[in-house]
């Protein structure tokens, strides 16, 4: 699928790295277009488990050393307007529901942007991926409908195909493979163990790792008013 040109791409994601493994691809290519791409990151991850392979951080120096790597991936990617939303990790499900809304909703009314990337409420696995997804919908929920912006929604519970079938938007990304690549180097204390395996690979593991790194999918949220 051809991107369509946008007027503004805002992408909400509530920890360094979820954009890599997501999205890297598909915002490399807006900037590419010249499309401006805003990273709303509402936390730095600081309660990730991985601490480097072979370790390198500590519980104390990870949440600096993630800020850098998230930096780092945002320069792969062409991001130049980076905000650190200062939520913390793991808390994201508890933050009170209306505060939640109001952070997108000033984004929003702020960027005015014509898509938004995030995770598709109910398919995102993790307890913070959830809440982010749910206090985006409902913040595009109360826009009027002719002035709401896209939602690709990204989702990867093993149920998700099963309850949502085969996602509606998929970019080819291959031609900014290596940006992608860059990008998921740069979070290094997350992402150094997987990197350093793909050197390692069977055939067939060879051929689903470059699907992932040359294709990224998304579905298009709709809501029912």
């Amino acid at each position: 699928m051809t991107l369509q040109p946008e007027r503004h791409v805002l992408v909400i994601f509530p920890h360094p790295d979820d954009e890599a493994f997501s999205s890297a691809g598909t915002i490399r290519l807006y900037r590419n277009m010249g499309v401006p791409v805003t990273y709303a990151c509402l936390t730095l991850g600081e309660m990730g488990r991985n601490l480097g392979n072979p370790p390198f951080a500590t519980r104390e120096s990870l949440p600096e050393i993630r800020r850098k790597e998230l930096i780092a991936a945002c320069e792969a990617m062409g991001i130049e307007d980076l905000r650190m939303m200062g939520l913390r990790d793991k808390t994201v499900e508890f933050e009170d529901d209306e505060k939640m809304v109001n952070l997108v909703t000033d984004l929003i009314s702020e960027l005015n942007p014509s898509l938004i990337i995030t995770f598709y409420p109910g398919f995102a696995v993790h307890p913070d991926h959830e809440a982010t997804g749910r206090a985006v919908m409902e913040a595009v929920r109360r826009i009027p409908k002719e002035a709401r912006p896209r939602i690709y929604a990204v989702g990867f519970a093993n149920n998700t195909m099963a309850k949502l079938g085969v996602p509606t938007i998929v970019h080819d990304v291959s031609s900014v493979r290596k940006e992608k690549e860059a990008a998921l180097r740069a979070h290094s204390s997350q992402t150094g163990w997987m990197m350093q395996e793909t050197k390692h690979r069977t055939e067939e593991e060879t051929t689903k790792l470059d699907s992932w790194f040359n294709v990224e999918s998304y579905y298009l949220y709709s809501f029912e008013d």
